[in-house]
């Protein structure tokens, strides 16, 4: 097990120093080596290096300062379009404008991420993942010229860390593993599992700075609210429609 998995932090500031071409490019081959559906490789990347072009994705992600910060700014996206094109030319007949191939595609798209963000680590670069990427989709699809079948599934900003953030906590093994079947969670499983958690200071004081009884609240009541969630849900499946996944 990798002192690079077990210490792993999301870096947002990055040194003034480029990422080599070469360096970036023997990365995205070697995460090509992730699994995928089918061997179909159901992804592409978008290189995005241009300052001009960082400051128009900027937006996309809330304006994040690391959009603009890192030297490298990778946008993964789930990709039908080459599969299909490749399926025309040889005489097939693709069916892949359908929900069902979205989730395929976003899935190899993930792992495909996944194994980069690995690997970029392991390297000794610093990573970022912007779940941003499917709140404001059609912008970035408008920003990067994707064509139908291909949908933006992951942002990462890649760059030499100059920062080292404490390490986040994360829940203990009980909390996501089950055995053979799916053991519902009772009250005093939650108050276990969870209680260290809330207890953190940075977590207490994350409560008391907004002004909330629980930990929980910040995150149902501010962060990721009702409201937010299903006005997003409508934004994304839209453009999913507009992509060609949907009818």
């Amino acid at each position: 097990m990798t002192d690079s998995i077990k210490t792993r932090r999301s870096i947002r500031k990055y040194k003034a120093k480029e990422v080599d071409n070469s360096l970036l490019d023997q990365l995205l081959e070697l995460a090509a080596r992730t699994q995928t559906m089918g061997n179909l490789q159901l992804y592409s990347v978008v290189v995005t290096r241009d300052a001009e072009m960082k400051q128009r994705l900027a937006p996309c992600h809330f304006n994040q300062p690391m959009v603009v910060q890192a030297p490298v700014v990778l946008t993964i996206c789930a990709d039908f379009n080459r599969t299909s094109q490749w399926c025309r030319q040889r005489r097939a007949e693709p069916g892949y404008d359908n929900f069902l191939s979205f989730i395929n595609a976003a899935s190899d798209a993930l792992l495909y991420t996944q194994t980069l963000c690995n690997l970029a680590e392991e390297a000794g670069l610093g990573v970022c993942y912007l779940g941003t990427t499917v709140y404001q989709p059609q912008q970035i699809i408008d920003i990067l010229k994707l064509p139908r079948l291909v949908m933006p599934i992951a942002t990462l900003t890649i760059g030499w860390p100059d920062e080292q953030p404490v390490l986040s906590d994360r829940l203990p093994l009980e909390a996501i593993v089950h055995r053979e079947t799916y053991s519902d969670y009772d009250a005093a499983d939650i108050d276990c599992l969870y209680g260290p958690k809330e207890s953190l200071p940075e977590n207490q004081h994350f409560v008391e700075f907004n002004h909330k009884e629980t930990l929980a609240q910040v995150f149902a009541e501010i962060r990721y609210t009702r409201k937010d969630n299903e006005a997003l849900s409508g934004v994304f499946l839209d453009t999913l429609r507009r992509q060609g996944f949907l009818d």
